[in-house]
């Protein structure tokens, strides 16, 4: 799942709604930044 924010209205927006165009469906702003997926570190006891 791929997902960006837009730096205008900082709404999160999917990347099956952009569509073919890279603006924001809300604002109509051109700059968009993915978003990293949240990783989770293990550390193992020794």
């Amino acid at each position: 799942m791929v997902e960006y924010k837009c730096l205008k209205c900082k709404k999160v927006i999917k990347l099956e709604d952009l569509g073919n165009r890279v603006r924001c469906p809300y604002c109509s702003y051109k700059i968009l930044v993915k978003l990293r997926p949240k990783v989770v570190k293990v550390v193992r006891a020794r």
